[in-house]
């Protein structure tokens, strides 16, 4: 489904993300760990094209992604939830999700925002008309899922969804993560600092430690101390 390559990132001169490689499968949710400043961020905007690569690839279902723009990507069937959520303030909910249908296709942004996006988040129902900036914190995190599902991704990725996020939403976005990839057979690539989170959803966790990949453990065989030890200052 996606497959990164050899893969280099740098600010300047500075190599942030080294040589790294890594593959999704179908219908996986993949956790990318590791603690501040390690990377994690700089993969992920990276993969959606908001960096430049220094050196190797990525593709998706077989599409070299490399030299695309982010738009492309987009187009190509990457969806991305950048940390911090970045829902347009002054547009309604149900503005702030029209915003990625273009992306879905030919046609997409004329037929409006499908009800099945409503039925996963009920709350942004409820409040479509309301503004992204009085939302909280968590109804926010849930717009901007909705915003990336409405572009028709494939793969979804999300860096640091937990962030800022009270423990009962935190409980909703995993649950609802879970049904995105049943329901729908996406793949989920997440980067995240909060332990009991990533076993909750993960399939696979790959830990990060100064923009290299230096552990892996797969769902039946997690080993939360091993993992943790990887999280600890």
């Amino acid at each position: 489904m996606l497959s990164v390559s050899d893969y280099s990132v740098a600010y300047g001169q500075s190599e942030v993300i080294r040589r790294l490689n890594l593959a999704v499968k179908d219908n996986e949710i993949v956790a990318v760990v590791g603690r501040n400043g390690m990377g994690k961020t700089t993969l992920m905007k990276s993969l959606v094209g908001m960096l430049p690569v220094r050196h190797g690839r990525i593709e998706l279902n077989g599409q070299d992604l490399t030299a695309l723009k982010s738009h492309q990507r987009v187009r190509a069937g990457l969806g991305f939830v950048p940390q911090g959520r970045m829902v347009f303030p002054t547009l309604t909910v149900k503005e702030n999700i029209e915003t990625g249908l273009p992306a879905a296709g030919k046609g997409a942004a004329g037929r409006g925002v499908s009800e099945d996006l409503y039925e996963l988040f009920p709350v942004l129902k409820e409040m479509q008309g309301r503004r992204g900036g009085n939302l909280s914190g968590g109804q926010q995190q849930q717009l901007a899922i909705a915003r990336a599902l409405a572009t028709g991704p494939s793969v979804l990725l999300l860096d640091e969804p937990t962030e800022g996020i009270q423990p009962s939403i935190i409980q909703e976005i995993a649950r609802t993560l879970k049904r995105i990839r049943d329901e729908r057979g996406l793949s989920i690539v997440v980067s995240e600092q909060v332990l009991s989170f990533v076993l909750e959803i993960a399939d696979r966790v790959l830990v990060i430690e100064k923009g290299e990949l230096v552990h892996e453990q797969e769902r039946g065989a997690f080993d939360e101390q091993r993992i943790a030890s990887y999280l600890s200052v």
